[in-house]
């Protein structure tokens, strides 16, 4: 479940939009009757939490980089750099962060760009500074899957990355509805969105790979914990899956494309059952977890989604502009508010930069954009 929709703010003494009216945004419990956290608890055994202010704000501190193609996923690296990968191209790209400076790592071979698929996700392995490996979520002539890649620093440009030793396959593809999001959780474990590919039925079948949250070991085996036995299964009853992370509870959440009514954000839990496609945003239906927030569709088409400073903040494709859920637990502590309408267009990756930083990666040059002067660039943000 999940979808897309458009504009409005007001612009920021630091130069950057907001809406400092009510949002139009539903928002609901993200815990539906009888079920708890991750760990199956009550809430109202747990400690309360404190909510962050309900309006927030936004300050562009500046563009990081520019004239990029097509990007995708973004990975920090431990040292400083930026590692953004191109969809349409195959490419990984690291940028300089402080001087703006693009070096292409290599392309990664078996990719096959069509429609949403192509090269999307990036994820550094939990033991990065010592094996240096870099893990892909891509498109090829017969699935998705997952690689992993030895970044060689010390090798020419366009030679840094080492052959592709795939971990994970069969991911169903389409020309829609891929997925693509992957990272690493505080549990050291591989979690990966992935779509249903346009064949709705997918969602719910948890004997398929399509429409699911998956969690896997970093080596592509059914993690530890797991709902469903020997299954990297996590959740499921998803319509495409396209942004994950963990707030400062280690709680996961995920942002994921509706249809034609309702885009959401969602609390996953282990076994989660996100409605889709017998649900599309909140339902009164038990059987199905209601969303934290839910967008009209042309406000949002929600991308990849970042934690920082008791928020969820949540970049927006067709929306064009980026989301702050304010969190108090597992349900939003206030309405969402609505940064940057339209200021900088598609907006496809948000990425915590520590504290109260971010990266934010467009997305004009995707084939639903307007390419113009610079194409896509890295903002780097400061939020609160």
């Amino acid at each position: 479940m999940t979808a897309v929709l458009a504009t409005s703010a007001l612009l920021l003494a630091a130069g950057c939009s907001s809406d400092d009216r009510p949002s139009p945004v539903d928002t609901g419990s993200a815990t539906p009757s009888g079920k708890g956290g991750d760990d199956g608890s009550s809430s109202a055994a747990r400690p309360r939490e404190t909510a962050p202010p309900a309006k927030g704000s936004v300050t562009v501190v500046r563009t990081v980089t520019e004239d990029l193609k097509s990007p995708w996923g973004l990975a920090p690296l431990p040292d400083g750099g930026l590692l953004v990968s191109s969809r349409d191209e195959g490419t990984i790209t690291r940028v300089d962060e402080k001087t703006g400076k693009k070096t292409e790592l290599g392309e990664v071979p078996g990719v096959a760009p069509a429609g949403e698929g192509g090269l999307m996700g990036l994820a550094l392995s939990p033991t990065f500074a010592s094996d240096h490996m870099i893990y892909a979520y891509f498109t090829t002539e017969s699935d998705n899957r997952i690689a992993r890649m030895l970044y060689e620093e010390d090798k020419p440009a366009g030679e840094q990355l080492g052959a592709p030793s795939t971990i994970f396959k069969g991911i169903p593809k389409g020309v829609i509805h891929n997925g693509g999001r992957i990272a690493f959780g505080p549990d050291k474990m591989l979690y990966a969105g992935t779509g249903e590919t346009g064949d709705r039925g997918l969602a719910q079948d948890k004997e398929s790979l399509g429409g699911k949250i998956l969690r896997m070991t970093p080596d592509g085996e059914p993690a530890p914990g797991n709902p469903f036995g020997d299954s990297v299964v996590y959740s499921y009853g998803h319509r495409n899956v396209q942004g994950l992370a963990w707030d400062g509870k280690q709680r996961l959440w995920a942002s994921e494309f509706g249809q034609d009514t309702w885009d959401e954000l969602n609390h996953i839990g282990p076994g989660d059952n996100d409605g889709w496609p017998d649900a599309e945003g909140k339902s009164d239906d038990g059987d199905y977890k209601n969303p934290v927030a839910q967008w009209h569709t042309d406000e949002a088409s929600p991308s990849g989604i970042a934690y920082a400073e008791g928020s969820v903040w949540m970049a927006g494709l067709r929306g064009k502009r980026l989301w702050r859920i304010p969190l108090k637990g597992t349900e939003a502590s206030a309405g969402p508010q609505a940064f940057l309408t339209g200021k900088y267009g598609r907006l496809r990756t948000v990425v915590s930069a520590g504290g109260d930083k971010l990266w934010l990666v467009t997305s004009e040059t995707d084939g639903r954009g307007t390419p113009g002067d610079g194409d896509d660039r890295i903002l780097e943000l400061e939020v609160k």
